[in-house]
């Protein structure tokens, strides 16, 4: 089984202020995953905290084999001892989506985590811009449901980006 949460906060030009920021501080972070998850080969347990809700976390969970994984932006390869967690190109206005990202390769029992933002615009009809804020996190097996909120992950790929323009984050260096 491979067990998948990822939080987003979400958040419009307006709310990229200070005290808006206040607001969303601590709003990406892990939660415990749902007691009962379905055996399934992939459970992808999503949680999202959007502004347009007052931050109110509404989560849901989706089942189904590997390529269920593409709902989420993700590509999940699996041989008899690994699992290879790839971040497919998607639609952010930047950073600019390019080529699929390696991210991290488990083995049993392992958990990778994922952090990442964006910023999104609509369609042409809706040019208003919008940002998300992701943290993600993959298990290769079951993993208790407080796993992701208590445990260090085995393997950390921190994608963030400075979204508003001037200097860019730094990366973090990796295990």
């Amino acid at each position: 089984m491979i067990v998948i949460q990822r939080v987003r906060v979400r958040w419009t030009a307006a709310a990229r202020g200070a005290p808006a920021a206040n607001a969303r501080r601590g709003l990406d972070q892990a939660v415990a995953l749902p007691r009962s998850l379905p055996e399934t080969d992939v459970v992808i347990h999503e949680v999202l905290a959007d502004e347009a809700v007052n931050y109110e976390r509404h989560d849901e969970v989706l089942a189904g084999g590997v390529k269920r994984a593409r709902d989420i932006g993700l590509r999940l390869s699996r041989d008899e001892a690994t699992v290879t967690v790839d971040r497919l190109p998607g639609s952010a206005a930047y950073p600019r989506p390019g080529v699929s990202t390696r991210l991290f390769t488990l083995t049993p029992g392992q958990v990778g985590r994922y952090r990442a933002n964006f910023r999104f615009t609509g369609c042409e009809s809706d040019p208003s811009w919008y940002y998300e804020d992701w943290l993600l996190h993959v298990s290769y097996g079951q993993v208790p449901h407080d796993r992701f909120v208590h445990g260090q992950p085995d393997h950390d790929a921190d994608h963030r980006v400075h979204l508003y323009g001037g200097t860019g984050r730094r990366p973090r260096p990796h295990p």
